[in-house]
């Protein structure tokens, strides 16, 4: 298990892990706690999993909870393939308002470990893409946040164009999120 940070996120850690295939299939650990807290020094408790089945042009995010209830995430794709998006949410973050983008599949088997203080997304860009992901604390419908995933203050590159998607399918929850100005001005963002 190998790792390197996320563009200009030293906190976003992109996580390699060894891969062994062979004419039967394919092995591969997907979480191993010693190695992980090698890789992110503090402790996490993760407590929840989550598994998301999409279809090719399906956006989610970019979605975040709130303190008290923050999350931290470490993401893997089981099959198919993703553009992961993050962005820095935290006010005070030299980055605030920046965003990096991976892309993650069942070939490369990357993680992406996402801490607290960042809005999380991702476009299918293979159809019945399936997303696994842990999290460090329960969802809290109270804390619950969504940035709008085309804020043009953020202008993300989703790479619609480069995946051959014309209108990517949206929930109604994210299509009438806020902007990061909005979150800002009603203090739901990050200190």
């Amino acid at each position: 298990m190998k790792s390197s940070s996320l563009g200009i996120f030293p906190e976003v850690k992109i996580i390699e892990n060894t891969y062994h295939s062979d004419e039967r299939g394919f092995f591969l650990e997907s979480f191993n706690k010693n190695k992980f807290y090698n890789i992110v020094p503090q402790e996490l408790n993760f407590v929840q999993d989550n598994h998301s089945r999409s279809k090719k042009g399906v956006l989610r995010g970019l979605h975040f909870q709130r303190c008290p209830n923050a999350q931290a995430k470490l993401l893997r794709v089981a099959k198919g393939a993703i553009l992961d998006v993050v962005v820095d949410i935290r006010v005070k973050s030299k980055n605030f308002g920046k965003w990096e983008s991976i892309e993650i599949n069942e070939v490369n088997a990357l993680m992406l470990y996402v801490p607290e203080g960042f809005a999380h997304g991702f476009l299918a860009i293979e159809n019945n893409t399936d997303v696994m992901y842990k999290t460090n604390n329960f969802y809290a419908p109270d804390s619950d946040g969504t940035l709008l995933w085309n804020d043009p203050f953020i202008n993300i590159n989703w790479k619609l164009n480069n995946y051959k998607i014309s209108n990517p399918i949206i929930s109604n929850k994210d299509q009438s999120a806020m902007t990061l100005n909005q979150l800002l001005k009603k203090n739901l963002l990050f200190l």
